[in-house]
This record gives structure tokens, C-alpha cells and sequence, in this order.
């Protein structure tokens, strides 16, 4: 018999009591959305960044792929750099980041530094993300921290696509600048650093694991390289899970049942969504012959709508069981990608859309405080990161995937 996710919630929230000035939600999902929008901004701009850079489009979504790849080998080191330092210094480099990566592709005319002030910029949006998932708490909190990342997120296209066509493609891929906004508030209201953890940092557990990652992310592109390469990553990192069990990737997560599950969730309804996001506007184009201002019109309205069921859907989460909560999810996904791939026309496949953002942001929300309770908590910090880490592996996995079926 499955447990209430309301008693998860209760776990994960009483294993790190709030601080008496406990952040307002709002500044968190400030902190949190942009990045969202700054990775969607790029979806209906890649025609426009490969003329721009005299490249095919295919090859500008490398932009794409090395923002979610940042994201997703970051997420987890700033998750490591909370446990063992606290917020505030977590806070300022990710706000170096975001700063310094943001000004490279502000003014960089190479694809290669391009790729690099991407990948910057997109290492402080993982940490700003694992700042506010952890300073949450509550599924609830979660809740509205996704909805805000899925509305600003379905409003990423809209306003890449206006920025580029207004100012440049350069303006589009700065908009993660607005989470700059929140550091203030966010800094005032948090403690001071704890003392340094007496444990050694996991440096080789970390590099397998980016490793093991970067080899997932690129399966679609090289896919017998890079499965060789996430083969090796794997075989080293099990006997070393097994050396230090409560190093970078704790045993006892992946021991979990209800970690195991929580993740592939996330993994799954993740990359879902985001292949739909980049291949829906495409085969739009090709299907009805729709232009990309009215696909990013109708796109935004069908995720805002996804969103907020979102929020909607974490508030009644609680009162469902976990088997119940997971179905609901993975119904939402399959109906998503059946829809898309199958219907005729561009409504239902617009629809996809919403639905389909619904179900990643939604299985962000209840699935994290699942994963996170399913640890002891020590390791609670350690769990996030890994989970956060599968959900934006999905990002990068996704927008691969179109690129390979769809995007030429």
C-alpha cells in the first residue's frame, strides 16, 4: 500500500526546519524562474541564430544542449557547496556566473566562446535553482516555485522570439539576467555560513558523474561514443558508490525504491516535454504551414495553462498517495506525446504542449520532496541535487532528441 505524499512532505520539510526569516516564495520562484525562460528562449531563434553565425540551425541547438548539460552537471555540485558551506556563498558565485557567462554572450562573435559563456551562465542558473528548491521546504513551496519556472518558461519562446526580432538573438539568450533581481532579498533573509563539513569533498565521485552525464546527453548526436563513454563512467562510479557510500552520490538514494522511482519520473516527463517544446513549433511548420509568431503565441498559452494546473496540482497532492500521484503524472505525459506525434491540425498538438508541462513541472514538484524524504538527512541536500540532476538531463535529452528527428 502506497504512503500519502503529504506524509513526504511532512518528512522533508521538518528535516531542515525554516529559518525565522524563512524567504518569501515569491523571491524564490524569481530566483528560479528565469532560468527556464532563458533555456525555452532559444526555441523559435534557432533559424536566426545559424544565419546570424553562418551555421545550420542543427548545429546553433548546440547552444541548447550545453545550457541544459551546464544545468544538469552543476545542479548537483551547488547542491554539494550548500550542504558544506551554506547559502550565501552559494548565492554569490552563482550570481558570478550568471553575470559573467551572460556579459560572454553579450558580446563574443565565436561559437566556441559563445558555447562557453552558455555553459557559465547556465552553471549560475543551477546554482540559483538549487538555492530555491532547498530554501522550499514544503511541496506546496515546490509547487509554486515549478508553476512560476513553467509560466515564465512558456513565455521563454515568446519573448526570445520578440527580442530577437526587436533587438537580437543575443538579447533572447541574456534573460536569465532577471534572476539577478532576487540575490538581494534572497541574501538578506538567509543565515551565515555554517563551519566547513568535516567530511572530504567526493572530487572523483563528481567527475563520473559529469562524466556519466555528458556521455547521456550526447547519445543522440554520437550515439556509439557517447554510450561508450557513459559505459565507463558507470563501471567506475559503482565500485566507487561502494567505497564511499556517503560521498557525491549517496548509496543509500539509490538503495531507495522511492528515489529510484522519483527520478526515472522526473527523467522521463522531463525529456518528454522538452523534446515537444523544440519539435512541435517544426513539425507545426511543416504540417500546417504556421508561423513561428502564431506557433509561439499559441505554445505560450497551452504552457501558461499546463502551469497552472501545476500549482493547482501540488496543493491537492498531498491528500493523494504516491501510486495515485505518479499515475496521474505519467497518463498526462503518454496522453502528451500520443497527441503531438499522432493528431492532425495544431491545436491538439499546441494542447500537447500544456499537458506535457504540466506533467514535468508537476512530477518536479511532488517527486522532489518524494526523493528527498527517502534519504536520511544528512543526505537530503545530496538527493535534490541527484534529483534536479535527472530532471535537467531530461532538459538536455530532449532538445537533443527533436534536434536528431525533427530540426534540420
Amino acid at each position: 500500500m502506497s504512503t500519502p505524499s503529504g506524509a513526504a512532505a511532512t518528512r522533508a520539510s521538518s528535516a531542515v526546519p525554516p529559518s525565522p526569516r524563512q524567504v518569501p516564495v515569491l523571491w524564490l520562484a524569481l530566483l528560479a524562474a528565469p532560468v527556464a525562460a532563458a533555456g525555452n528562449a532559444a526555441v523559435l531563434i534557432l533559424g536566426d541564430l545559424g544565419r546570424s553565425l553562418g551555421i545550420p540551425a542543427a548545429t546553433a541547438s548546440w547552444l541548447v544542449t550545453v545550457y541544459a548539460l551546464a544545468l544538469a552537471v552543476a545542479t548537483p555540485l551547488f547542491a554539494t557547496l550548500l550542504r558544506r558551506r551554506g547559502t550565501r556563498p552559494a548565492l554569490w558565485l552563482a550570481a558570478a556566473c550568471v553575470t559573467i557567462g551572460t556579459a560572454l554572450m553579450a558580446v563574443s562573435p565565436w561559437l566556441p566562446l559563445l558555447l562557453a559563456g552558455r555553459a557559465v551562465q547556465a552553471a549560475g542558473g543551477a546554482g540559483m535553482t538549487a538555492i530555491a528548491m532547498n530554501l522550499a521546504g514544503t511541496a506546496r513551496r515546490m509547487g509554486a516555485i515549478s508553476a512560476g519556472t513553467g509560466i515564465l518558461g512558456a513565455v521563454g519562446p515568446l519573448l526570445g522570439e520578440r527580442l530577437t526580432e526587436t533587438v537580437s538573438w543575443r538579447a533572447a539568450l541574456s534573460l536569465l539576467a532577471v534572476t539577478l533581481l532576487a540575490v538581494p532579498a534572497v541574501g538578506r533573509r538567509t543565515t551565515p555560513a555554517p563551519p566547513p563539513a568535516g567530511d572530504r569533498f567526493d572530487a572523483r565521485g563528481a567527475l563520473l558523474l559529469a562524466v556519466l552525464s555528458g556521455g547521456l546527453v550526447l547519445l543522440p548526436y554520437r550515439p556509439l561514443p557517447a554510450l561508450a563513454v557513459a559505459a565507463v563512467a558507470a563501471a567506475l562510479l559503482v565500485p566507487h558508490i561502494r567505497r564511499r557510500p556517503d560521498g557525491y552520490v549517496p548509496a543509500a538514494a539509490l538503495r531507495s525504491g522511492h528515489f529510484r522511482g522519483s527520478v526515472l519520473i522526473a527523467l522521463t516527463l522531463s525529456g518528454s516535454y522538452f523534446a515537444l517544446l523544440f519539435a512541435v513549433p517544426q513539425m507545426l511548420a511543416d504540417r500546417a504551414g504556421r508561423p513561428a509568431t502564431s506557433v509561439a503565441v499559441g505554445q505560450t498559452a497551452a504552457m501558461i495553462t499546463g502551469s497552472l494546473l501545476t500549482l493547482g496540482f501540488a496543493a491537492v497532492s498531498a491528500r493523494l498517495s504516491r501510486r495515485t500521484v505518479r499515475l496521474i503524472l505519467l497518463a498526462a505525459g503518454t496522453l502528451a506525446a500520443a497527441a503531438a506525434a499522432l493528431a492532425p491540425g495544431a491545436v491538439v498538438p499546441l494542447a500537447a504542449i500544456g499537458l506535457a508541462v504540466f506533467a514535468a513541472t508537476a512530477a518536479n514538484a511532488t517527486q522532489s520532496v518524494i526523493a528527498a524524504s527517502a534519504v536520511p538527512d544528512r543526505q537530503r541536500l545530496a538527493a535534490i541535487g541527484l534529483f534536479q540532476l535527472a530532471y535537467l538531463l531530461g532538459g538536455a535529452l530532449g532538445p537533443a532528441l527533436a534536434t536528431t528527428l525533427v530540426l534540420r
